[in-house]
Parts: structure tokens; sequence; C-alpha cells
């Protein structure tokens, strides 16, 4: 298991210090980023969120899989390398 956490489903209004605070209920969270549209600076509802060590990981995968923030239910899991194009 890795720390770095994908997070699907984001509401449109969360920014990288919301996603931060909700996600340091699980551990220490060293990074947390929203992805943004280069084109309209909106978030695309999917960020990531890197962890100090892989149990809290493993913790907010447990625990915030499926829970809601701001009335959308997250998708939490664990984040893969992204593929050559």
């Amino acid at each position: 298991m890795a720390n770095k956490l994908y997070i699907g489903n984001l509401p449109f209004s969360t920014d990288d210090a919301a996603l931060k605070a909700h996600f340091e209920q699980a551990g220490p969270v060293t990074e947390a980023v929203v992805i943004m549209d280069k084109m309209t600076g909106r978030s695309r509802g999917f960020g990531f969120v890197t962890f100090e060590n892989e149990a809290d990981a493993a913790k907010a995968i447990e625990t915030l899989d499926g829970a809601e923030l701001d009335g959308r239910a997250l998708r939490v899991n664990e984040a893969q390398a992204r593929e050559e194009r």
C-alpha cells in the first residue's frame, strides 16, 4: 500500500485546505491537492492526499470511502501511477 490516495467525487467548492482538513482526521497529511481545470480554473472534482505513513492512508480508505463531504459521497482509494500516453 502507498501513502498517496486518489479522492474522487469531490464537491467543486472544495479547495486544497478543506481537503487536507477533512482527511487529517485519519492522520497527519503531508500534501493535499485538488486538481483544477487549466482552462476554467474550476475544480475537476478529484484530488490526491498524501499521508506520512501507510497505516494512516489505510485508515483513511477504510473510514472515509463513501463518507460525505458537502453532500457528496467521496470515493477514496490508492492512487495508481499515471499511464504513459
